[in-house]
């Protein structure tokens, strides 16, 4: 019985331990892609730069965690979660083109500006992740 138990323990590590390089791997990109630096914004205790960061964050593992659900593999997979990681990045993209000072106003730590592009990260994940559906 607890051999049964263990018989998705492989499975289950290998889409949990892709799932988390996806993570981040993307977290990475995406700070080098944002203008302000999340990381240090943060350091200084900016609460816009850590809203809008955490909601990239959360918008991106959404996705991941319906691409782990609806793949049919390990490759199908990690190319469902570049997907997802390209639509966050236009995501930011289109933000700012929405807020053109987006950068400069979560560098001044404006919250309105934070939460905005935290909601819009968001608003893509769930989105990305309904669709990831065969």
């Amino acid at each position: 019985m607890v051999m049964d138990s263990l018989a998705g323990f492989i499975p289950f590590i290998s889409y949990f331990a892709l799932g988390y390089a996806l993570i981040l791997a993307f977290l990475f990109i995406y700070t080098l892609v944002t203008p302000h630096c999340e990381w240090s914004l943060m350091k200084q205790n900016n609460r816009a730069a850590a809203v809008a960061f955490s909601g990239a964050f959360l918008g991106f593992t959404l996705p991941i965690a319906s691409a782990a659900i609806n793949s049919v593999d390990l490759i199908d997979f990690a190319i469902w979660g570049l997907i997802a990681g390209v639509m966050q990045l236009v995501t930011f993209f289109a933000a700012k083109l929405y807020m053109p000072k987006l950068s400069e106003r979560i560098n001044n730590d404006e919250m309105s500006a934070g939460l905005f592009l935290a909601v819009a990260s968001l608003t893509t994940g769930i989105l990305n992740a309904a669709c990831m559906t065969y």
